[in-house]
C-alpha cells in the first residue's frame, strides 16, 4: 500500500472547501453520493454504534426553502458583509466573497448533504456526540475530490436546526452536524493552504516543547533544534501589542533573567545590533550580542544572539490577528551554533536530556512571564512593571 501514499497525500493536501468553484449546472449521480458515503462510513465510530444519518436535498423546491433558511441564520450577513468589504483590499474580503457567493447560490447546488447522528449533544463542550460523525463527514469530503466533486463545510444553517429539521422531516432526537453542498468542480487542480509547518504547532512531551528536526530516537537533542513556544490572546488592537514587541527592552521589565537591553545601531532594521545583559541564579552573569533578523511591522519580530549566521539560538515575537484579539507566540530555537548550553553538553553529552529539559523550562517559565506581562500592558491590567 506504499505506492498509494502520493495519490492519498495529495487528496489530503488539496481538499478545499469550494464555493465559488462548484458547477451549478452539471448533474451528480446518486452512484457517486452512496460511494462517497459507503467510505466515509467506514470511519471509527463510539461504540461500534451505526448511529451516523446522511440527508440529501436534491428537489428544488426543498433546496430553494432550504437556502432560506440558510441566509436567515446567517447567510445574509456573509452577503451584506462581502458588499462592504468589496475592493476595500480587507484581509477577509475574500473569504467573505466566497462565503457570499455560496450563500447566493445555495439552492442551485446539485446535491445538499446533511450529515447527521442519532443523539442530542448534551451542551458540555466535550466532543461526546460528535466524535462519532466529524471524521465521517470529513471522510466524505475526501472521497468527493477524489472523484472530482467539491465540498464546502459550514454550519451556518445550525442556527436554524428547528426549521431544517422540520423542513426535511428530520425527527426529534437526531442531531445536524454539518452541511456539505456537493458538485462537481470547475477545474480539477487545487493548491495546498497555507498552513504552519509541523515543527511549530506539535509539541514533544511538555506543551510548547518544539523540534524543528525529527529525532532519531525520539529523545530531545541540541542538534534537533529543540525549543519553546508560548502563546497568550491579548484584547488589543495589533498597533498596541506590536509598540511592545518591537521594544527590545519589553521583556526585562517582567523578572527574568533578562536584565536590560541597548542598541547598538541607532534604529530598528534588519541587520540592526542590541545587546542584552542576562544574568541567572547558579549560572551567573553575561552578555550577548543580537541581530534583528525579520522585521515585519504588526507581524514579526525576531532576532538571532551570538551570530547572525550562526545562532545559538533564534528569537520571534509573532503576532495573529483573530477577531477583536491579536494572538501574541513568542518563539525560541535553540542553536545551530554555539551557547553556553551547548556548551554544557559538549563537556557533558551523557547528561545532554537533563541539561535540555532544564534550559527549556527556564525558558519557558521566563516566556509565559513575558507574553502575561504584555498581555497586561496591551489590556491595561494593572501590574507592577517597571
Amino acid at each position: 500500500m506504499s505506492g498509494d501514499s502520493a495519490a492519498v497525500d495529495h487528496v489530503l493536501r488539496t481538499t478545499r472547501s469550494v464555493r465559488t468553484r462548484l458547477d451549478l449546472t452539471r448533474p451528480i449521480s446518486d452512484e457517486s453520493l452512496f460511494e462517497c458515503i459507503d467510505l466515509a462510513e467506514q470511519a471509527p465510530t463510539g461504540g461500534n454504534i451505526s448511529s451516523r444519518r446522511w440527508m440529501v436535498v436534491r428537489d428544488p423546491a426543498t433546496k430553494a426553502a432550504l437556502a432560506d433558511l440558510y441566509r436567515q441564520a446567517g447567510g445574509q450577513g456573509i452577503i451584506e458583509l462581502a458588499d462592504r468589504l468589496e475592493g476595500t483590499g480587507h484581509g477577509s474580503e475574500r473569504v467573505m466573497a466566497s462565503g457570499a457567493y455560496l450563500a447566493r447560490h445555495l439552492e442551485e447546488v446539485p446535491a445538499i448533504v446533511i450529515a447527521c447522528i442519532w443523539g442530542s449533544h448534551d451542551g458540555s463542550g466535550r466532543p461526546g456526540l460528535f466524535d462519532s460523525v466529524l471524521q465521517a463527514a470529513w471522510s466524505f469530503c475526501l472521497a468527493a475530490r477524489a472523484r472530482g466533486l467539491g465540498t464546502a463545510w459550514t454550519t451556518i444553517h445550525l442556527n436554524r436546526a428547528q426549521e431544517v429539521a422540520d423542513l426535511l422531516g428530520i425527527p426529534d432526537g437526531v442531531t445536524q452536524v454539518v452541511l456539505l453542498p456537493v458538485a462537481h468542480t470547475v477545474g480539477t487542480e487545487f493548491q495546498p493552504a497555507r498552513r504552519r509547518p509541523a515543527q511549530d504547532i506539535t509539541y514533544f512531551d511538555r506543551w510548547g516543547y518544539t523540534r524543528q528536526a525529527p529525532s532519531a530516537d525520539g529523545l530531545a537533542h541540541l542538534d534537533d533544534l529543540v525549543g519553546v513556544t508560548v502563546e497568550i490572546d491579548i484584547a488589543a488592537k495589533p498597533s498596541a501589542v506590536w509598540a511592545l514587541v518591537s521594544d527590545v527592552a519589553t521583556p526585562a521589565r517582567f523578572g527574568g533573567e533578562l536584565q536590560r537591553v541597548e542598541w547598538l545601531d541607532p534604529e530598528p532594521a534588519v541587520g540592526a545590533r542590541f545587546v542584552g545583559h542576562n544574568r541567572l541564579d547558579g549560572v551567573g552573569e553575561w552578555t550577548t550580542t543580537c541581530w534583528v533578523s525579520r522585521l515585519e511591522p504588526e507581524r514579526v519580530f525576531a532576532w538571532n544572539v551570538v551570530d547572525p549566521d550562526q545562532p545559538g539560538a533564534q528569537w520571534s515575537f509573532e503576532l495573529e490577528p483573530i477577531g477583536r484579539t491579536v494572538r501574541l507566540r513568542q518563539r525560541v530555537v535553540m542553536g545551530p551554533g554555539v551557547s553556553g548550553t551547548s556548551a554544557m553538553i559538549r563537556k557533558r553529552p551523557e547528561r545532554e536530556q537533563p541539561i535540555l529539559e532544564r534550559r527549556l523550562a527556564q525558558l519557558k517559565a521566563a516566556m509565559e512571564a513575558t507574553v502575561a506581562g504584555i498581555r497586561d500592558l496591551a489590556e491595561g491590567r494593572p501590574g507592577h512593571y517597571s
